[in-house]
């Protein structure tokens, strides 16, 4: 039984990491941090020097960014610095409209903005960012998390050094520590808080539920979530609960991945990995027919899973995110299914030796089959689970302990991957069309 104690410090946990969203979420922050800059510059920068680690580079090149019709980082820089708010966080662009664009686009023409690779820092989450005007200029670092400023400069004055606590404007170094994470604790957390205390998770499934609507009614992307509607998808995959699940789940990541105005619940930073880890098991538990309190506490333990792996994964890794949310929603569909802990790791079991090594090869479209990719292999392992079938620790990086299943496979993604980090990044700054 968890303390009252813990109990509040996992509450604050997933509301820390559980946020919504507009656009994608590394655009975003690069986006966020230029809008900071500009706010202590005071005025329009007329340059905007940017330094971004390789992961952010990868992850913002191919995204389209909502409401501007326009895919990659100079609008999103550009709209940061012209209508961008800091104080929205990840909706920083909420006020984006046609006349912003243009004026965007404006500003991209001017040659305004210079964008370079740190090759110093080895955070694989880095965004620093130097405003310049009128003989003045402003610096701002975000680090590690995406709305994480650990630098704030306004000329030769520094206002802010080190990361600042919550609700602490003198910018102390002191951060209250995350509560460390088990999948038992994360069960019976799930399981034994009272069910009022986690009835915010519901906001998740509105805005997902919202996002994945709009992405089944209009032509996004590559449309992966309409086409499974379709007689020819139907003929493929059928009517039921398995292509309900894969088609809510795609049509949010579709309408988000292109672009579309709306607002998606993230986790840990990604929207599609919020999309993943609250759209399955919506789906689910409604055609399960379970109750309200089943759907919250499945919401919790997805959700609640897949902070628990990123945190010994990291924010940004080799790995795709998929591969994360997806176990945590087999471990929400396991437990609306009537799955008990144990059956619970069996599925995560399922998973990890199913999906690692899916490589994330940045934010775009295509994100949506590798979401469908993850979360069919977690339908398949948490009905598996469901009868006691489940890799054993005789085959390839399962281990009798759970929890050390879990490290193997982040340690895969997060060091062992590095290699094929740098090789994803080489080829896609290399590709013809983008000679």
């Amino acid at each position: 039984m968890l303390s009252r104690n813990e109990q509040l410090s996992i509450i604050n946990l997933i509301k820390k990491q559980v946020v919504p969203a507009i656009g994608c979420t590394e655009p975003m922050a690069v986006a966020l941090c230029v809008a900071k800059a500009t706010k202590l510059l005071g005025q329009v920068p007329e340059h905007i020097e940017l330094r971004l680690s390789a992961n952010i580079l990868k992850n913002a090149m191919g995204v389209g960014i909502p409401g501007t019709g326009m895919v990659g980082l100079p609008i999103a820089i550009s709209l940061g610095a012209l209508i961008g708010k800091p104080e929205l966080q990840l909706e920083v662009l909420q006020d984006c409209n046609k006349e912003a664009v243009e004026r965007g686009k404006a500003y991209i023409a001017e040659n305004r903005i210079h964008i370079a690779l740190e090759k110093e820092d080895t955070d694989k989450l880095f965004i620093n960012v130097i405003c310049q005007a009128d003989g003045h200029e402003a610096e701002a670092r975000i680090k590690t998390h995406h709305t994480d400023f650990v630098f704030l400069r306004k000329d030769e004055e520094i206002l802010q050094d080190g990361l600042m606590k919550e609700g602490d404007e003198n910018g102390s170094n002191e951060q209250q520590e995350d509560p460390k994470l088990t999948l038992r604790k994360v069960y019976d957390f799930a399981t034994e808080t009272d069910i009022e205390d986690l009835r915010f998770i519901l906001e998740a499934k509105k805005l997902n539920e919202a996002a994945s609507k709009k992405g089944l009614e209009e032509n996004f992307g590559h449309q992966l979530g309409k086409t499974m509607l379709t007689p020819l998808g139907k003929g493929f995959l059928g009517d039921g609960i398995f292509s309900h699940v894969l088609s809510a789940t795609s049509g949010a990541c579709d309408a988000r991945m292109a672009g579309a105005m709306v607002p998606v619940m993230s986790n840990s930073g990604s929207g599609n990995q919020g999309i993943c880890a609250t759209m399955p098991v919506v789906v689910f538990a409604r055609e399960n027919h379970n109750s309200e309190e089943e759907l919250i506490r499945a919401l919790i333990i997805s959700h609640l899973t897949a902070i628990y792996i990123k945190q010994s994964l990291g924010s940004l890794s080799a790995l795709c995110g998929c591969v994360v949310a997806s176990t945590g929603s087999s471990c929400g569909i396991t437990y609306l299914m009537g799955g008990d802990y144990e059956q619970i790791t069996f599925s995560v079991k399922n998973m990890i030796a199913n999906l690692t090594g899916m490589i994330c090869d940045g934010a775009k479209p295509s994100c949506s089959l590798k979401l469908t990719t993850g979360v069919s292999t977690a339908m398949l392992s948490a009905m598996l689970a469901m009868q006691h079938k489940y890799v054993s620790s005789l085959e390839g990086i399962i281990d009798d302990d759970v929890d050390q299943s879990i490290h193997n496979l982040t340690s895969i993604g997060s060091k062992g991957m590095d290699e094929t980090d740098r090789y994803v990044l080489d080829i896609m700054t290399h590709k013809s069309n983008n000679k």
